[in-house]
């Protein structure tokens, strides 16, 4: 059995981290509330966007632009969301084994766009190639920074430098409850529109002035700067969300520590009083 002195070390030690994950339980809980507000406003735009892009496309007919067809390159871009901090769970892990274990994502063919230290340290021992880090971006988003990461990759999709673009980070559903996503944003894929009956609904084309071409290369950088941006306070909010969770599952296990070893060192005091109890008998028995 553990001395009287280690019981004490252990369990002060143990006070101080529990004191330690209970402020950054409260910290996160202040900053969830502020990310969390800015994701739940802005989602609705964000899902509109998608929607509004969609639906035009799909009344477009069999349209032939750049956005809208896979390049030469084999290569494909995967801008990746993660924290710049650990003590979060499982939320870190879960976007690299997202994108480690999905078979369209071989290593040989992934460049990283990575915003968030986390995701570009776990990737990049598993092989995969950091084409830049944004990591920075994550701690305050903003979307200028979006608009800027998109101009990059559309430039780079334009040189057929990428062929794909997809974007891996973790949706916010609520406090307990994160999704780890990944969404392909070029070529824009236009899915068929299906009535209830699985056939096809009959649509007015959708008219472009003055042409389809100026028409796409304004919209669809707006649609991927939306996108990456709605990503980008998602994940914020969802990176805030599992830190409180994680502290808060610290803090009682340190408690739980605290109140097994508080009845160790009750046990070993009473033991070490019954011994000093025994002894003092034995030695006036001794005497007389």
């Amino acid at each position: 059995m553990a001395s009287m002195r280690d019981i004490k070390r252990r369990k002060a030690s143990i006070q101080s981290t529990g004191q330690i994950t209970k402020a950054m339980k409260l910290v996160s809980t202040v900053k969830l509330q502020r990310s969390r507000n800015k994701a739940e406003s802005s989602k609705p735009y964000f899902n509109l966007m998608y929607d509004t892009i969609a639906g035009m496309l799909k009344k477009s007919g069999n349209m032939d632009h750049k956005y809208l067809r896979s390049g030469d390159s084999r290569k494909k871009a995967v801008i990746v969301i993660t924290s710049n901090r650990g003590l979060a769970g499982g939320y870190n892990n879960n976007i690299v084994k997202l994108v480690s274990g999905d078979p369209a994502l071989a290593v040989e063919d992934v460049k990283l766009y990575v915003i968030g230290r986390k995701g570009r340290d776990g990737l990049a021992r598993r092989g995969y190639e950091v084409a830049k880090d944004y990591s920075e971006v994550i701690n305050e988003p903003l979307y200028q920074d979006a608009a800027d990461l998109t101009k990059e990759l559309l430039e780079a999709f334009g040189r057929n430098e990428i062929g794909e673009i997809y974007l891996a980070y973790t949706s916010f559903k609520n406090t307990v409850v994160h999704i780890p996503k990944l969404v392909k944003l070029l070529p824009f894929t236009m899915e068929e529109q299906t009535g209830e009956s699985g056939e096809n609904k009959a649509q007015a084309l959708m008219n472009y002035e003055p042409n389809p071409e100026e028409v796409l290369d304004r919209i669809i950088p707006n649609y991927m700067s939306s996108l990456i941006y709605g990503a980008l306070l998602e994940a914020v909010a969802s990176e805030n969300g599992a830190r409180m969770t994680a502290m808060d599952s610290a803090t009682n296990n340190a408690e739980e520590m605290i109140g097994k070893l508080e009845l160790q060192y009750n046990r070993a005091r009473q033991g070490s009083i019954t011994q000093e109890l025994t002894e003092i008998i034995a030695g006036a028995n001794a005497i007389s």
